[in-house]
């Protein structure tokens, strides 16, 4: 399924393609194109080329997969198992001199953007989740102090039956047009709200 994406002003195409299913392809995400999106991940920005974002991942089937879809909000349960790789988006969140780093956050989110873009030249989705739960993921794969766990990101073939899904977000996946807020309510050429 394809999506409509009604831009106020032209973007790149590869933009405009880019959503976030629940659902995918059954056509498995290779370890090697896996690592392609990791290398493209690999060349985002980040603030003083610290590069703190830590990634664990898993191929359906192996038992890190699993490990990643346990610590997965019940929501996410629903779907996330659809995926041919789960990811864990983490960041150092201290410099090695001690200092809190503020843009880690950021640079984890640059480098996902990037894995994004890799993702969508190569016919591959990504969904990333707000649903996992920090604490626990630490626990299981044993990060050390000072690390905090932002993400899970969902990656598979665009694809996939619809039907699949629980009845509850079948409605969402078919939504044919992409939604986002105008300019005009978050940028702004002088004072906030301008």
């Amino acid at each position: 399924m394809s999506k409509t994406t009604p831009t106020d002003y032209e973007i790149h195409d590869l933009l405009k393609k880019r959503w976030s299913p629940r659902v995918f392809s059954e056509k498995p995400v290779s370890e090697a194109e896996l690592k392609q999106l990791l290398e493209a991940g690999r060349w985002a920005a980040s603030s003083n080329n610290l590069q703190p974002w830590r990634i664990i991942w898993g191929r359906k089937g192996d038992g890190v997969f699993k490990r990643i879809f346990d610590c997965l909000h019940d929501f996410n349960k629903q779907w996330a198992d659809n995926a041919s790789v789960l990811i864990v988006g983490a960041y150092k969140t201290h410099r090695d001199d001690g200092k809190e780093n503020f843009h880690a956050l950021h640079d984890l989110g640059l480098f996902m953007g990037n894995l994004s873009l890799q993702a969508t030249t190569m016919n591959i989705a990504l969904h990333q989740m707000a649903g996992i739960d920090p604490e626990k993921t630490i626990q299981t794969f044993s990060f050390p102090e000072g690390y905090h766990v932002a993400t899970a990101v969902a990656v598979g073939y665009y694809g996939g039956e619809v039907d699949k899904l629980p009845e509850n977000l079948q409605k969402m996946e078919t939504k044919e047009v992409r939604e986002r807020k105008p300019q005009s309510e978050w940028a702004f050429n002088g004072n906030f709200g301008g």
